[in-house]
């Protein structure tokens, strides 16, 4: 095995220099050929090269005739010698439009770059403060944007006072807080994503997650409001002008010559229409601008962040980590393991409002081992796993003890650092698990980078020699690629890859095989199972299907309503299972030999709501075999009567012995239990 890991990792050596050189940042050329591409990148690079030139060369073209007065031409029609006509000291209009483009695009792109960059402040300062901070800010911007923005602006050119350098300032801070907002809102949504609570586990600093996860994915809507900033901000500057807010004699824009030309729109209509026009003209310009740059420049890669000095972790000969001897003090409680790899005591998660949904959970996973969480949907199998990696939602609250490799992660937060390295998280989608903004090659090389010490080159090299190792057929050219050019279940085994960047020693997978088909699942399976075989990992798998269970793991825990109700050996769980719950999830599943004609097993009612109070044992009004004390007296998880590592948490546990999955008993309880709800 060492001899093909190094083979792969020499394989992969020589072709690091092309997956490093696969990877730039996009020149701004290549961005211009891939704009021009389309009608609506060409319209606008036309119209941008036509105002920018109007801009630049009008004030030199026509700038002597603009300011040129003639009292032999005042207040002249349209004519061949004045386009648009002449204002009452004999100025040409048409010239003076042209001349105060520049004036007027200048002060327009000043206020919306104040309120470009005042709202990315504001919009990810949530992001990289702390709760309180980011609170506070989100607050403050609450409050700003429920003023009407038109006010706002005229209260703020009264503070900073007339003239052009206030209405810049007035209209670009009057432009931060709907960005912020906006911003906030798009951050938030991308924060709550997968690939984000991967780099956190991975150890990746809160700064570092908003320039490379969070902005890549929130650029095109940003571009779009602020070329839509753009526009509203000419139009602003036209309104404070006309109203004799902004800019001042002998100056002029557009909105200047607005409200010159208004006096004489019935003698010469043009004379008032044509700075109007042009307002609109160059609206629609900053809009056709904004969609194009959004087509192309979001799917560019994010820039290049050198990542800060780090003590390199020295690997062995086969490019592993190397193994550290358990620090465990022997002495955590009597239901848990002193050995464990992973524990968790009296482990509990609950949310604002009293909804609890993990209850006094303790649990365990040895090194090497394969234990399955199973139970319905809502029983607390998800965030059980989330608080064993520290990735608890907030504002959820984990109580309890939480051990990894010895270490108290609730009571020293610092030791969850240790995770990056050591655990890996497989998240049940694993289109969300990935950054759709950054080639897969680049997201699993990161874990090097910030883990191990690796320069990108071997980082690189080491993502080739993962996605190799985990089956991905051409893994060199398969780096270079994102993930939405990846099958469901090559990104599952991409990001199966990412955590073996570090030889992880756990190995957490929350329904790895949901929304993959019948052979993909098997071959995903096989894959974790080798990946076992092969580092010596220990597994915790979360799944609905225990047929899948009972294919990989050594022992399953069964959850319902956020407590474990039973855990025994997986050899004996179709045998042995004494929990009717588990018993009617077993009888669920359909087998060779099951009888068509009788109806499987089914659980009538719902599991109770994480908030809901239940005083007794919470699958009581569900199980057949319900007595009073169910009711009334909360049962405990003990030993079950066989022994064998069986534990039960119920008060009428079912006799061990028989297949239950053709248990007739369990099939017709069931359907009188079913019966009697309906009635």
């Amino acid at each position: 095995m060492a001899a093909t890991k190094t083979a792969a990792t020499t394989t992969a050596a020589t072709t690091a220099q092309d997956v490093v050189s696969a990877d730039p940042p996009a020149s701004f050329a290549r961005w211009l050929r891939q704009s021009v591409r389309t009608p609506i990148g060409a319209a606008a690079l036309a119209a941008v090269l036509l105002l920018a030139a109007l801009a630049v060369a009008g004030p030199v073209v026509f700038g002597d005739q603009a300011s040129k007065i003639d009292t032999a031409a005042m207040n002249q029609g349209v004519s061949g010698a004045h386009l648009l006509g002449t204002d009452s000291l004999g100025r040409d209009i048409a010239a003076r439009v042209i001349v105060a483009t520049r004036l007027t695009l200048r002060l327009g792109l000043s206020a919306t770059a104040i309120g470009l960059l005042g709202g990315l402040l504001l919009g990810l300062a949530p992001s990289v403060l702390g709760r309180r901070g980011g609170r506070a800010v989100t607050g403050v911007v609450g409050v700003l944007v429920a003023f009407p923005g038109l006010l706002f602006v005229l209260f703020l050119a009264t503070i900073f006072g007339i003239g052009s350098t206030g209405a810049v300032l007035a209209i670009g801070l009057a432009l931060v807080p709907p960005l912020a907002r906006l911003i906030q809102n798009l951050a938030t949504s991308v924060a709550g994503s997968d690939y984000v609570a991967t780099a956190r586990i991975l150890g990746v600093g809160r700064f570092r997650i908003v320039i490379r996860h969070v902005l890549p994915n929130i650029v095109e809507p940003v571009v779009l409001f602020a070329a839509q900033a753009a526009t509203g901000s000419l139009i602003a500057f036209a309104g404070l002008s006309f109203l004799g807010l902004g800019v001042q004699s002998p100056d002029y824009d557009w909105g200047r010559l607005l409200n010159e030309g208004l006096s004489r729109i019935y003698v010469n209509p043009a004379s008032a229409l044509a700075p109007g026009v042009a307002v609109v003209l160059a609206g629609l310009v900053f809009g056709l601008l904004g969609e194009a740059v959004a087509q192309t420049g979001g799917r560019r890669t994010a820039a290049r962040v050198v990542p800060a000095a780090r003590t390199p972790v020295a690997m062995n000969a086969d490019g592993g980590l190397p193994q550290t001897p358990a620090d465990i003090d022997g002495h955590i409680d009597g239901d848990i393991a002193v050995d464990a790899l992973a524990q968790a005591t009296h482990l509990r998660v609950s949310f604002p409002g009293g909804r609890t949904a993990v209850r006094d959970v303790s649990l365990s996973v040895a090194a090497g081992e394969a234990v399955g969480l199973v139970g319905e949907s809502g029983s607390g199998k998800s965030l059980t796993a989330l608080a064993l990696a520290q990735l608890v939602p907030y504002p959820g609250q984990v109580q309890g003890v939480v051990r990894f490799d010895g270490h108290d992660l609730l009571a020293d937060p610092r030791s969850g650092r240790r995770l990056g390295a050591e655990l890996a998280m497989v998240f049940q989608d694993p289109m969300t698990s990935l950054n759709p903004a950054l080639r897969v090659g680049r997201q699993l090389a990161e874990v090097s980078e910030v883990h191990l010490g690796q320069s990108r080159k071997a980082a690189l090299a080491r993502a080739v020699d993962r996605l190799a190792a985990v089956g991905i057929p051409d893994p060199e050219r398969r780096a270079r690629q994102r993930p939405h050019e990846y099958s469901g279940g090559m990104r599952q085994r991409a990001f199966i890859g990412m955590g073996l960047m570090a030889e992880p020693r756990l190995i957490i997978a929350d329904e790895p095989t949901t929304a993959l088909d019948v052979t993909v699942q098997k071959q995903v399976l096989e894959l974790l199972g080798q990946i076992r075989a092969d580092s010596g990992a220990a597994l915790l798998l979360i799944s609905h299907d225990l047929g899948v269970v009972a294919e990989v793991c050594d022992r399953v825990l069964v959850m319902y309503a956020g407590r474990v109700v039973e855990e025994l050996p997986v050899s004996r769980l179709f045998q042995a299972a004494a929990h009717p719950y588990t018993r009617a999830l077993v009888g669920a599943i359909p087998t060779m030999t099951t009888d068509l004609d009788r109806e499987l097993a089914t659980i009538p009612g719902r599991p109770p709501e994480p908030g809901e109070e239940v005083s007794g044992c919470a699958f009581a009004t569900r199980c057949a075999f319900a007595q009073d004390r169910c009711r009334g007296e909360l049962p405990v998880l003990a030993p079950a009567a066989d022994g064998a590592g069986h534990r039960v948490a119920c008060w009428y546990p079912r006799a061990a012995g028989g297949d239950t999955t053709r248990d007739d008993t369990t099939r017709d309880d069931t359907t009188r239990a079913k019966t009697e709800v309906v009635q």
